[in-house]
């Protein structure tokens, strides 16, 4: 088995594939298709069953299986939940072996990824991406309707 970032230079060798073969509309696709199959199973099934909570007991999982520097905050009260990505592990990685052969918009998965089921959700989404090659990020979830979920 390998470890989940041992992947992470073949993921954004795919995303400039795609991107060559299908413009990024095709990325988007691939990127939509992988939101639908793998993320929208555990992370929405959480939502559901613990509202915004659940968003922090997923990225609790992940991100500490993908060893990553970040802190997190879940303010029930409040109906916020964010991430403050010191070190991206993956694009750090990237940046790490070849900053010239990193896919363009490598940090827009996350956005696309989990945007796309936290707001089905009827929660609000909002993402601030790596912009200085820096390998860092902030996520921040709101409650918008007044209920944690549907």
């Amino acid at each position: 088995m390998i470890s989940c970032t041992e992947f992470i230079p073949a993921y954004s060798q795919v995303f400039k594939y795609l991107h060559e073969k299908e413009g990024y509309a095709g990325v988007v696709k691939f990127w939509e298709h992988i939101s639908d199959e793998y993320v929208e199973p555990r992370l929405g099934q959480l939502i559901k069953e613990k509202g915004i909570a659940g968003c922090y007991e997923y990225w609790s999982k992940s991100l500490n299986e993908e060893n990553a520097d970040f802190s997190m905050t879940l303010d029930e009260e409040k109906g916020e939940f964010e991430i403050v990505m010191n070190k991206c592990p993956s694009k750090g990685m990237l940046l790490k072996l070849d900053p010239s052969n990193v896919y363009n918009d490598y940090c827009d998965h996350c956005d696309l990824l989990y945007r796309r089921v936290v707001e089905k959700y009827g929660l609000s989404y909002y993402f601030e991406p790596d912009k200085d090659n820096m390998a860092c990020c902030r996520l921040k979830v709101t409650i918008k309707t007044g209920k944690a979920h549907e």
